[in-house]
Formats: C-alpha cells, sequence, structure tokens
C-alpha cells in the first residue's frame, strides 16, 4: 500500500492550464497542455505530466526561445491527399500534436489512412496518449517524434548522440480486450522524465538504465549524464530511424537540437510524424474459420496468452489498470513530493493552490 494525494481532474486542468497561460500561452495552448498532461497522469504516466511539461517550458521551451506561445501552423502543398506536411513554427507541441492525429483520423476516414509530418516542432510529452485516444476512437494509430535533447549514447559509444526518440503505436482492441493494447516506448533504456522521477523520490535507478560523465554505468540519478539505448543494438536501430525520419522532415542536428542557449543561429527544434489506418483497410478478406477481424484479434490474443502464460501483461494493460484506480478515487494520483512541486510551480504562477485540501488515500500498487 501506498499513500497518494488525489488531484481533481477539473481541478488539475484549470490550474495548469492557468500555469501556462501565466508564461504567455493562448488559452486553447493551456487548455491542451493542462489536457494531455491530466491524461498521462490518469493512465499513470506520471513522468510525462504538468510537471515534465512545465519543466521542459523551462529548460527548453518559451524561457529561451524553443517554443513561442502563440504561434500558428503553417501547412504546406505536399501534392498527396492523403499527406500533410506542416511547420508549426516552434508552437507548444501537445496542441499541435492534438491537431494533427485529429487531422490524420479525418483523411484515414476518406483514404483508408492519414499521414502528417511536422518541422519545428516542440515537445509533445507522452505519446502515447494520442495514439491511445485515437485507438479508442477505432483507428490504428503510430507517431514519433525527435527528442528535445541528445541524451542517448550510441551502441557501444559514450557521447550522447541520439535522443530517447519514442515509437507509440495504439491499437482499437477494446473490443477484444477490453481497453487499446498501447506500445509507447523510448529507444532509451528508459526516459529521462523517469529519471527525474527516482531523483524526486530518491531512489536508485535500474542497472544499464544510464551512464555518468565519464561513460561509466551507474544507477545513482544524481550522477545520470547520459542514457543506455535499450536492448543494445537494437534499441540503437530504433533510435536512429526516428532521427533519420526527422532529418527526411527537415530535423536539426541532434546534438544541437534543444540547446537554444548555447547561442549561434543553427536550426535547433524537433520534428513529429503521426499516421492512423482505419481497420479495414487491412483486412484481406482471409480470416480463419471465417471470421470477422475483430474475432480475429481477439483469437490472436487469446492465443499469445494461452498456453500456461497467464500472468503475461499486454501492452496496455498497466495503463488502463492505473486508470482504473483513477477513476475508483476520482481523480489523479499523486505523491506528496509531486504536490510540493505542484505547490511551487502555482505559487510562481501565482496561482492559488491549497495541498492540504486534497484527499489522501491508500493504493494498493
Amino acid at each position: 500500500m501506498s499513500t497518494y494525494v488525489v488531484f481533481p481532474v477539473v481541478d488539475h486542468d484549470r490550474l495548469v492550464a492557468e500555469a501556462f497561460t501565466a508564461r504567455g500561452y493562448t488559452a486553447e495552448e493551456a487548455r491542451s497542455a493542462a489536457h494531455w498532461a491530466g491524461r498521462a497522469a490518469w493512465y499513470g504516466i506520471r513522468s510525462h505530466g504538468a510537471l515534465k511539461a512545465l519543466h521542459l517550458d523551462d529548460l527548453l521551451g518559451s524561457a529561451v526561445g524553443g517554443c513561442r506561445p502563440g504561434a500558428s501552423i503553417e501547412k504546406i502543398e505536399t501534392g498527396f491527399p492523403a499527406a500533410q506536411k506542416w511547420n508549426s513554427h516552434q508552437k507548444l507541441g501537445q496542441p499541435v500534436a492534438e491537431e494533427a492525429m485529429r487531422t490524420c483520423m479525418k483523411l484515414a476516414d476518406r483514404y483508408g489512412t492519414g499521414t502528417v509530418a511536422v518541422d519545428h516542432a516542440f515537445h509533445y510529452l507522452w505519446g502515447g496518449g494520442y495514439v491511445m485516444d485515437a485507438a479508442q476512437k477505432g483507428y490504428i494509430a503510430y507517431t514519433t517524434c525527435t527528442a528535445g535533447l541528445a541524451e542517448v549514447v550510441p551502441f557501444q559509444g559514450r557521447y550522447p548522440t541520439l535522443g530517447t526518440n519514442p515509437h507509440s503505436w495504439g491499437l482499437p482492441t477494446t473490443g477484444a480486450v477490453g481497453f487499446p493494447v498501447v506500445i509507447d516506448w523510448a529507444t532509451s533504456a528508459v526516459a529521462m522524465g523517469k529519471v527525474q522521477v527516482h531523483r524526486r523520490e530518491n531512489k536508485p535507478l535500474g542497472a544499464g538504465w544510464a551512464v555518468d560523465a565519464a561513460g561509466r554505468p551507474t544507477v545513482d540519478p544524481e550522477q545520470v549524464a547520459a542514457l543506455l539505448p535499450f536492448g543494445g543494438h537494437k534499441g540503437y536501430g530504433l533510435g536512429l530511424l526516428t532521427e533519420l525520419w526527422g532529418a527526411m522532415i527537415g530535423g536539426s542536428l541532434p546534438t544541437l537540437r534543444g540547446r537554444f542557449g548555447a547561442g549561434g543561429s543553427a536550426k535547433r527544434s524537433m520534428s513529429f510524424f503521426f499516421q492512423c489506418w482505419r481497420p479495414e483497410t487491412l483486412g484481406a478478406g482471409t480470416f480463419a474459420d471465417s471470421a470477422a477481424q475483430t474475432e480475429n484479434v481477439r483469437a490472436v490474443i487469446a492465443d499469445i496468452l494461452g498456453h500456461g502464460n497467464d500472468s503475461a501483461l499486454l501492452p496496455g494493460e498497466i495503463e488502463h489498470r492505473a486508470g482504473q484506480r483513477s477513476a475508483q478515487h476520482g481523480g489523479l494520483l499523486f505523491s506528496e513530493k509531486e504536490i510540493a512541486d505542484f505547490a511551487a510551480e502555482f505559487a510562481r504562477a501565482a496561482v492559488t493552490f491549497d495541498p492540504a485540501a486534497l484527499q489522501r488515500v491508500e493504493v494498493t500498487e
């Protein structure tokens, strides 16, 4: 059992939006930032919630010129009706990602698939949230993005030249298993946000997550200089794939990206890629036993989890359970240290917040 503080969604989203508005963001930008941060926390992804979003705005965003409040998206003619190219002019990442995935869904409704590539972007936080939302609406969805900073060493390297470069997939499997299968991972062994959570909670890191300034493995979150790719050369390959994908979109050099305080006029922004499909674009009509697509998906999952694999989990199941806990307790669950950090952020924005008024609950993990 662990003690958590229950932060009602309505209050969280209102206060976080006010904190973003105090930084000069428009009401719509602030609403989107708060909404997607709240979605992350609802599903237990506390490393990519509002505290991370506000920290990134200080580190890479409006505080240093990496993100431009009130910027407009420029949509560039592609000649391909199912694909769009955008220059987001360093607009806040969450509203850009929200609109991009919505656009992909609309394109998929018309063409079976939809693609949006975004250049001059700013961090969109939890990619799994956008693909989960699309999957809950019946789409297959995918996104990847170049990360804000080069924080990952290449395989057998020691200097960070790659981003954490996440890949996020959402599959519309609610009818088959009760929730969308969401496969969402950084190509580093762990997200840097997870290191920050461990630092905040004074917990050691897992082995194989990170290296210190000399390139030596470390489990001390205070000594982390860079992250390792997950799975050795395999994670490295996927991280490199995102860097090359970003390069084709127009992405900046990884070791310059996000370092706006270093001076110079070189490009330093990120790139996004989004894609959606209607599931019926994939069905070849040859499902086993003359089944329909959803029945075939259910049968495949049952086979994978059968044969004695009773304790196996599906990707997205942990998030689904976290969402059930949030619903059970009527709000977002945070540690006392996280609530203290929220209080500091809200005080900085001159936003009234009383942590003592929030409910404390015991939660079985």
